[in-house]
């Protein structure tokens, strides 16, 4: 069984000091060693964007896709080798804006993995352009005079689209993170966790002391969709006064690989009759 430090590489992340990523890494790597997770049986899949490198960063097997497509190289990777634990990190421009068509319909497919959106409001690697999740009148390099347009809404848009489960939580508390990404990967079909973070050198309003303030730990039934649809609504509807962290909708139903008969000795077979043909 691997602990968190087979999880580490030798490889420095380049991050902003203070970047909210270091929390995302750290909380990942500590979710793989809580559920005994083993490196060679764990692979990472991210987009582009300052936590697109997170598979450089930690001990699995991983891969850097193109920019909003690391849903659908997930979904590839977990068809051919159901076996393997596959997460899926990218950013919420990567996510939602490239990736937005992916997102939605992978929340139909559902297939056996999780995806954690470090969602900072701003496009950080490109230098703080507007993402698709800044707050309406935050001010941006596209949008000097403020965001005219309300911000885009994952948690809703993701029980809109028949999601299976669904978390929020927020990278300064590493202990809650940790639970919700947990969680996340037990779960049996596509697990959704949109991370608050902060972007500490292209955002100065949405601070770790920002998210520490109007974050709070909800303890409603996550079972309960109307209720699950209250709390996913509630930060917009309170201009994100109240913000609730914690598992906001879950239930189950088959997964993608069990509805299409998925399993991992026909895919391998598949392979080598495909690759004999091409030789």
């Amino acid at each position: 069984m691997a602990g968190i430090l087979d999880f580490n590489v030798p490889e420095k992340p380049q991050w902003c000091p203070g970047c909210g990523d270091f929390g995302i890494l750290a909380g990942v790597k500590k979710a793989f060693a809580e559920l005994g997770l083993e490196t060679h049986n764990t692979v990472v899949v991210s987009g582009i964007g300052c936590g697109g490198k997170i598979p450089h960063y930690i001990r699995t097997y991983g891969y850097e896709g193109l920019h909003g497509r690391l849903l659908p190289l997930a979904i590839g990777i977990k068809l051919a080798n159901p076996d393997l634990t596959v997460v899926g990190i990218g950013g919420d421009g990567d996510g939602i804006a490239e990736g937005g068509n992916h997102f939605h319909h992978t929340f139909r497919y559902n297939p056996d993995i999780a995806y954690f959106l470090q969602d900072n409001q701003v496009y950080g690697l490109t230098t703080g352009q507007t993402s698709p999740t800044s707050h309406k009148g935050m001010r941006t390099k596209t949008n000097p005079d403020g965001v005219k347009i309300p911000e885009a809404k994952p948690v809703p848009l993701a029980l809109a689209s028949g999601a299976t489960f669904v978390a929020t939580t927020f990278s300064g508390n590493l202990k809650h993170m940790v639970e919700m990404f947990r969680l996340a990967i037990q779960h049996k079909g596509f697990a959704f966790v949109d991370v608050y973070q902060p972007c500490v050198t292209w955002n100065n309003i949405n601070t770790y002391e920002y998210w520490s303030k109007h974050g709070y730990i909800t303890d409603h039934d996550p079972t309960d969709f109307k209720k699950a649809l209250e709390k996913a609504y509630e930060p917009y509807f309170t201009n994100w006064e109240k913000v609730p962290l914690g598992v906001i909708y879950k239930y189950e139903r088959n997964t993608m690989e069990e509805e299409i008969g998925a399993n991992k000795e026909e895919t391998i077979r598949d392979i080598e009759e495909d690759l004999k043909e091409l030789m």
